[in-house]
């Protein structure tokens, strides 16, 4: 293991940096904001098409690039920096993670491709009104209908799951947790955008009316594939958050050099020093903790299960902390809609949330460890 990346991996965080500096400004994670779809097509294109983002870590055969999840990671990372406003991380975290676990190839080789490419947008609804990330939680009836199926019941809080044309679902049907892939143009199926503190990443309630869906994998294995997945998902949640804590970390720094108060600079004063030191180390030791995680996916290791619950927990911590101690630090001003500030905080609560927040994800740690 080594935690020094490669020159060609830092050519690739360099060149997405870059790519996010152009393509996603604050200004534009602000206009994408108020729209309902919440991404440019165009932006998602050249994503796909120019940088291979979407295929990164998709096998070469299904069409992707065939890169690790450290790459993967990096580039989490940069758009955790930047917030960019795109269906990425249900894209390419959720959605093609849980194809890829599901052991069926015929699904690989119809689904990914169009992932890889960029054509495709897709989620993974999981979900339901409860909020519960376990296998308890999936209630939503699968029912077999002549050659397939068909679903009824909710998904709430998909992500993306009004824009995506593809869903990959987990329902319950008699041999137990399943997953379904359906077209979002299939009948039966509604789907509203939800109202949500973190505008940057929309999500939807998606209702099923006996819509006929496509078995992915074999009936009532589909929790095998869904732990897995949202292993994988948390340790690329927790790499986002390491580029949003930084960014944090960058601005508090930045604004106590400027800042003078009583004829002096703000990062003079011993308590804002404190509360830097304090947010700097949160971040070098979330980033040893995604980093490790990623490199143990990378490896396909046996620690994932358990380097995943604590990666998600630290990280959750970690940047929900900086995010806060940035507004402290920026005071009366951080507290306005006009600065940046509230929106790293929005993400970085939702992302505390989403997969699972850090007291269910150590719940889950200890018993992975055995205590």
């Amino acid at each position: 293991m080594n935690f020094a990346f490669s020159e060609e991996q830092e050519e690739l965080r360099k060149s997405v940096r870059r790519f996010l500096d152009d393509k996603s400004p604050v200004t534009e994670v602000r206009r994408l904001m108020e729209t309902t779809e919440g991404y440019d097509p165009a932006v998602w294109k050249q994503m796909g098409e120019q940088l291979g983002l979407q295929g990164l870590a998709i096998p070469e055969e299904y069409g992707g690039s065939g890169y690790t999840y450290v790459e993967l990671g990096i580039v989490m990372e940069e758009m955790g920096k930047s917030l960019l406003c795109a269906p990425y991380f249900s894209t390419v975290a959720l959605a093609a993670n849980a194809i890829l676990a599901s052991g069926d190839d015929a699904a690989k080789k119809d689904l990914l491709p169009g992932i890889a490419s960029g054509e495709t947008i897709a989620t993974l609804a999981f979900t339901e009104e409860s909020g519960r990330w376990d296998e308890a939680g999936i209630t939503l009836e699968a029912t077999k209908s002549g050659d397939g199926y068909t679903l009824t019941g909710t998904k709430s809080f998909v992500i993306d799951g009004h824009t995506a044309n593809l869903i990959i679902v987990a329902a319950r049907s008699g041999g137990g947790v399943t997953l379904f892939a359906v077209e979002a143009d299939a009948s039966g199926i509604t789907r509203t955008p939800l109202s949500t503190m973190d505008q940057t990443r929309k999500q939807a309630k998606v209702e099923f009316s006996s819509t006929p869906a496509r078995l992915v994998g074999e009936e009532g294995q589909g929790w095998a594939a869904l732990n897995k997945t949202l292993d994988l998902a948390a340790i690329a949640l927790a790499y986002e958050q390491v580029g949003g804590a930084q960014k944090c970390l960058e601005m508090s720094v930045e604004y106590a050099k400027v800042r003078v108060q009583f004829g002096r600079p703000i990062g003079s004063f011993q308590a804002i020093k404190h509360k830097c030191a304090d947010m700097l180390l949160e971040v070098e030791s979330a980033k040893s903790a995604a980093y490790y995680a990623g490199w143990a996916a990378a490896e396909d290791s046996d620690e994932v299960p358990v380097v995943a619950s604590l990666a998600k927990a630290y990280c959750s911590d970690a940047y929900f902390h900086a995010a806060a101690e940035n507004i402290q630090i920026h005071g009366g001003i951080g507290f306005t809609w006009e600065h940046d500030a509230h929106l790293y905080f929005k993400r970085a609560k939702t992302d505390e949330l989403l997969l699972g927040d850090p007291t269910y994800h150590r719940e889950l740690l200890a018993q992975r460890i055995g205590l």
